[in-house]
């Protein structure tokens, strides 16, 4: 899944391509007229933001939200490039300065009104962003202790909590942190939790410069832990299952 670095650097990418200018838009796929996407063509877009795992076009009266889960994904290339994927498969294409943006499959692509997504439930409970500006980890730490039965790996997934860390950093950060992410947040310090957002923000903000993601733990299955060569362990947490790699060794 499409976490909060990956959403970053697309609002960057935007804003060097496509911000500012007025776009052609186009819905070769079916699911991209459902959208609504033919309603941006002829419009000024006039900014764009990361909103953890979400990504907002602002048009001005309108708005486009994604949301790419596992499978979605935009491609921006030069106009005239070819394309990796074919046209039929593209939800929606917006052209302008030059650029083509084509977004490919996930869950969410919905055009709605500006102000209506203000208000959307989807966004106004999100936590803290991650990668923002003055984020707060005593805030976000405070938050997460409300629920201490919680595992902290689990709690990490929680948008409502913190927004923008996915499997790949919740797993990376307990890591670096050298934190159990089985660990009941109730059996944490403060200390011990900021640690992880500390880890968690440091990482990912590393990503959203270099593009790529860590795999210090993440998917390396019953392979060497990276520090104390221990065998790296995984399992399925939360409501969800969502696989936490981690070091039983070195991660307390």
């Amino acid at each position: 899944m499409a976490e909060g670095d990956t959403i970053l650097r697309l609002a960057r990418r935007f804003e060097q391509t496509l911000v500012g200018e007025t776009v052609s838009a186009d819905a070769p796929n079916p699911r991209g007229k459902a959208a609504g996407i033919e309603r941006l063509d002829g419009r000024r877009l006039e900014r764009v933001e990361a909103r953890g795992k979400h990504l907002l076009l602002d048009f001005g009266e309108i708005s486009l939200r994604s949301h790419l889960g596992i499978s979605g994904g935009w491609h921006l290339y030069r106009h005239g490039a070819r394309w990796r994927r074919p046209r039929a498969s593209a939800w929606a294409v917006l052209s302008g300065g030059g650029w083509d943006a084509i977004q490919f499959g996930g869950p969410t692509l919905q055009v709605m009104a500006t102000d209506r997504l203000r208000r959307d439930p989807r966004i106004t409970r999100l936590g803290p962003d991650i990668l923002a500006e003055g984020f707060d980890e005593e805030a976000v730490a405070v938050a997460m202790r409300r629920d201490p039965t919680r595992t902290l790996g689990d709690a990490l997934l929680d948008q409502h909590l913190v927004a923008g860390i996915g499997n790949i950093f919740k797993s990376e950060a307990c890591f670096a942190a050298r934190i159990d992410p089985w660990r009941p947040v109730g059996d944490l310090s403060e200390g011990e939790l900021r640690s992880v957002l500390a880890a968690a923000r440091a990482s990912m903000l590393e990503a959203v410069e270099s593009g790529r993601h860590p795999h210090r733990v993440y998917k390396r299955r019953q392979g060497a832990c990276p520090r104390c060569q221990g065998r790296i362990d995984s399992r399925g947490q939360g409501d969800a299952n969502r696989t936490t790699y981690w070091c039983p060794r070195c991660q307390t």
